[in-house]
């Protein structure tokens, strides 16, 4: 079988699964165990649908890290439950999803699926310094858009997007991005500066919306390069588009780092971290199937050592 790495937002699946799912499904406890329910199936039918034989579940280690929000105070500030001084801030979960978060890490760590998170960084950095970096082709596997922008045919790096559903998975390549978007998958972080983005908290330029965003990077390739134009005079930027540009001047010093992906972290090698898919065995075999027993987990267990089995 050719060699092929997966990536999971998991934090994006988990939530998926969540809300995909009723939460009457629940263990005897009266727990609901929708959430492990879901993420399992995603990922046996992940798996075996598109050739993964490496799997790490990135994880956010600080979904909404301190260096983002200093240059950005508004940067997730409406998922925020409580803010915390010296650790990363409390984000709103549900408590059915909460407490579900230990069950997942188990079955992870019994399926011998690697989980990798970071200090002070968001599963998406995680994400994006393994794709940057892997010797093999890569699936992204997540419902956030920010991720099209390590998109890269050269170094098959592709994006599994699931926020139509399960069911109507897109696989994001640099020709269905321009499709979708009108930019190149490396013009995506500039185009969402522009932009802007309310579901992370991201003002963008005030008058500039997708498709003049979109139209501005056709015709001068980066953010920096039409910065420039504009603050020429002469660089055929209208006095509309320089006005709300000067305008946003403070935000767009600072957007870029707060929007670009982390593609330089110190992580486990992909063996280091165990990340090779293999058929699960012995006690942890035998734990896995008590506990989805115990746990209500009905056929997601099976149908996930099943597919662990054909690695």
């Amino acid at each position: 079988m050719p060699r092929r790495l997966m990536l999971l937002d998991t934090a994006s699946l988990y939530f998926r699964a969540f809300y995909g799912l009723p939460d009457t499904i629940r263990r005897t406890d009266g727990t609901p165990v929708n959430a492990v329910r879901g993420l399992l199936d995603m990922i046996a039918r992940l798996i075996t649908e598109y050739g993964a034989t490496h799997l790490i579940a990135c994880w956010d280690d600080d979904w909404r890290p301190q260096w983002r929000v200093d240059l950005i105070p508004t940067y997730k500030s409406h998922r925020v439950a409580e803010l915390v001084w010296d650790a990363p801030d409390v984000e709103v979960v549900p408590d059915g999803l909460e407490a579900q978060l230990p069950m997942i890490r188990r079955v992870l760590e019994l399926s011998g699926i690697a989980v990798v998170g970071a200090s002070e960084h968001e599963a998406d950095d995680v994400v994006g310094t393994y794709a940057s970096h892997a010797d093999l082709p890569v699936d992204v596997v997540t419902g956030d858009r920010d991720l099209f922008q390590i998109v890269n045919d050269d170094r098959q790096v592709r994006v599994i997007y699931t926020a139509r559903g399960m069911r109507n998975l897109e696989v994001m390549t640099d020709a269905v991005v321009v499709g979708k978007y009108r930019v190149l998958p490396e013009q995506y972080a500039d185009y969402a500066t522009l932009r802007g983005d309310a579901s992370d908290g991201l003002p963008g330029v005030a008058g500039i919306g997708e498709k003049t965003a979109a139209s501005l990077l056709g015709q001068y390739g980066t953010l920096d390069n039409l910065l420039a134009a504009a603050a020429d005079g002469g660089g055929g930027v209208s006095a509309s588009v320089r006005s709300k540009l000067a305008a946003a001047a403070d935000y767009l010093t600072v957007a870029p780092t707060v929007v670009k992906i982390v593609r330089d972290l110190k992580l486990p090698t992909l063996d280091e971290a165990g990340a090779q898919l293999h058929p699960v065995d012995g006690e942890s075999r035998a734990e896995l199937e008590r506990l989805a027993v115990e746990w209500n987990l009905g056929g997601s267990v099976k149908r996930l050592l099943d597919a662990l089995d054909r690695q």
